[in-house]
């Protein structure tokens, strides 16, 4: 077994905390777990940075869709500080045109008072085919989006909508890296996975069946076993 590391978990857009209810106490074996504070700042170097000035020493990385964006930009800042990194239903790509379109018309959803109906507009990009009609699965993205509320998922948004384009890091990055996507995952599906992952030497590639973009939620065993041997190389 690889030698001890805390753990740093940064969620996706609207998530809170519980995106990794599943997955902290298997990790916590390696390491104290922390899940990063992503709400606080409108530009990924603003969040990156401050989530930096609280971060252990080195640490092990995982970061789920804007967690992964996020990553992305830690690594620029402090490559040296990274000792493994997860990038989990994630792309090094910028936003394309449409969707930064979206993200604006979601933006002044918010502002204008109608944040809570922004859950069930994105639900059905954000869970497998088959789990559309959860119950509990929609409950709990709306309850992750109470908790991050309005003017944070603004300034996410804002962050998302601005971010660089990473593919040109992926060749630098050194560290034991996992690349994980569900394989129903439709906002960044599997073959961006498997951009990251061609560009990243020796990443390991985990594609997991009957998963949409919240893997952590929607399979948490797998997800958590590709965690387990991602800290155990």
């Amino acid at each position: 077994m690889a030698e001890p590391a805390p753990v740093l978990l940064i969620p996706g857009l609207n998530c809170s905390p519980r995106l990794f209810a599943e997955q902290v106490p298997a990790l916590w074996r390696f390491g104290p777990v922390t899940i990063a504070d992503h709400t606080r700042a409108d530009s990924m170097t603003a969040i990156a940075q401050g989530i930096l000035a609280h971060a252990p020493p080195r640490f092990a990385l995982a970061g789920l869709s804007m967690g992964g964006y996020v990553a992305f930009e830690m690594w620029r800042q402090a490559p040296e500080r990274i000792l493994r990194l997860a990038l989990l239903d994630t792309s090094a790509r910028a936003d394309r045109p449409d969707q930064s379109a979206k993200r604006a018309d979601q933006i002044a959803l918010a502002r204008a008072g109608r944040f809570r109906e922004i859950p069930d507009l994105q639900f059905p990009l954000l869970v497998h085919r088959n789990r559309q009609t959860d119950p509990a699965l929609r409950r709990l993205v709306h309850l992750m989006g109470d908790e991050v509320g309005a003017m944070a998922f603004v300034r996410q948004q804002t962050a998302i909508k601005n971010r660089p384009d990473s593919r040109s890091d992926l060749a630098a990055i050194a560290c034991p890296t996992l690349v994980l996507v569900g394989e129903g995952d439709e906002l960044t599906p599997p073959e961006l996975a498997k951009e990251m992952a061609e560009g990243i030497k020796g990443s390991h590639l985990v594609v997991v069946p009957n998963c949409g973009h919240l893997s952590t939620l929607e399979r948490p065993e797998p997800v958590t076993s590709a965690l387990l041997a991602w800290m155990a190389r």
